[in-house]
């Protein structure tokens, strides 16, 4: 039997959920990989697969129109778009994804990549007021880049991860006075521990970026319907026009209630080959996951399940689901290692491997008082991760490392630091 051919000789049928970039990757994939068959696409957003990581950086500062972030594609008339319309049902049974305004498409394979949202204020009425925003989709970063642009007196920023910090950058590039408010000891804390994050925090401030680190909002004031001031729990406020809430994503697999499948709200479950598991646990071979929504066991890892929300692990998931479900299996099981960037605060951050759990790290190139540096991340005797901060040609020598879990701290000389590395808590907590 051919690879795109599935019982009693008929061509099968490809659908693909969501419209992303780990979607178009793994559809191109398919048809590269000799898959002839029919191709469905299926998006809730009314666009064609476009680039997000310029909406926080480039778009909000009016260098990249929204619509220039489109994705190139080689696709031509071989594939049917259903866009604007979200799934809302998988029948695993009647092999049926059933879409919110009623249309039940057939498939033979599945590719789930519906990726994530981002996380809403918890407060829906205070959520919905004007001048409250979130940014996740190119509408969003539409919205506020309009509204940036209105001359507003002050932004709040609610959240201190990799999307708040990109865009308290973008306003100070915008010459916007900013407060951002983050509720742990510094910002990025979550993803490069206290110690890295407070080196970050400090280049923010530099740069104008009002920095409240402990901080948490209680509630919206408004006025009119309109937003016009923060209260936090210590009784403090902060007058804005605009507050943009970074809280994180939340993965999209609540239309999967029901089929039977194995997932929450962490993402969907994958086995090592990246085909999707059933609640009893065994894979269903007509079906895998890609991008930000899958949950998948990386042997660097020790198996553990993660789910990885960067841009070059949506590529390269994308295409070895879409291999995978075109018949061609690939020799080994998906284990690219995590990688991302990030613009803010004049500087680059790239990062690879995951420093989750990390219990060790070192400045192992160059030196945080320069601005250029690069740190390393350990576990348990193991090196795990590495960021570097304007200094990414030092990068791909430290993700070999990683790759073959190398010691650490490493044991041969550093090229430009004499003497024995000092080893530091990272300040995960």
């Amino acid at each position: 039997m051919k690879a795109h051919e599935m019982g009693h000789g008929q061509p099968s049928r490809a659908l693909v959920v969501g419209a992303g970039l780990a979607a178009l990757r793994g559809a191109e994939a398919m048809r590269d990989t000799g898959f002839s068959g029919t191709l469905t696409i299926v998006g809730a957003e009314p666009y064609r697969p476009y680039d997000r990581p310029p909406l926080s950086k480039h778009v909000l500062t009016g260098q990249i129109a929204p619509d220039a972030t489109t994705l190139p594609s080689s696709f031509g008339e071989d594939v049917d778009w259903h866009l604007g319309i979200p799934a809302v049902r998988l029948n695993r049974a009647d092999r049926l994804v059933h879409l919110a305004d009623g249309t039940a498409l057939p498939y033979d394979r599945l590719l789930i990549a519906t990726g994530t949202r981002a996380r809403p204020w918890p407060n829906p009425h205070e959520g919905r007021l004007a001048g409250v925003y979130t940014l996740r989709g190119r509408d969003d970063a539409i919205a506020l880049r309009k509204a940036l642009t209105s001359g507003p007196k002050r932004v709040l920023v609610i959240g201190g991860g990799l999307i708040g910090c990109e865009v308290a950058s973008a306003c100070r590039q915008l010459s916007l006075p900013v407060t951002l408010v983050q509720p742990g000891p510094a910002p990025l804390a979550r993803v490069l521990g206290r110690y890295i994050g407070a080196i970050v925090g400090a280049m923010h401030e530099a740069r104008g970026v009002d920095l409240r680190l402990g901080g948490e909002v209680e509630w919206l004031e408004e006025a009119n319907g309109r937003f016009m001031r923060a209260h936090l729990v210590d009784g403090t406020a902060i007058a804005a026009d605009i507050a943009v809430m970074a809280l994180g994503a939340v993965r999209n697999t609540e239309w999967l209630y029901g089929s039977g499948l194995s997932f929450d709200a962490g993402g969907v479950d994958c086995d090592a080959d990246g085909y999707v598991l059933g609640e009893d646990g065994c894979p269903d071979t007509a079906i895998a996951a890609a991008g930000d929504v899958a949950r998948f066991p990386h042997p660097l890892y020790g198996g553990h399940r993660i789910a990885v929300e960067h841009w070059g692990h949506a590529v390269a998931q994308g295409v070895h689901a879409g291999r995978l479900l075109a018949g061609d299996k690939p020799e080994r099981n998906y284990a690219a290692l995590p990688a991302f960037w990030s613009g803010q605060a004049g500087v680059t951050l790239k990062s690879v491997g995951l420093t989750e759990g990390a219990d060790a790290m070192t400045i192992a190139q160059g030196d945080p008082a320069t601005g250029r540096f690069l740190a390393l991340y350990g576990r348990e005797g193991r090196c795990i991760a590495a960021v570097s901060v304007d200094c990414g040609r030092w990068l791909p020598a430290y993700a070999e490392r990683i790759a073959a879990a190398a010691p650490f701290p490493p044991e041969e000389t550093v090229i430009d630091r004499g003497g024995a590395l000092a080893i530091l808590a990272p300040g995960f907590s």
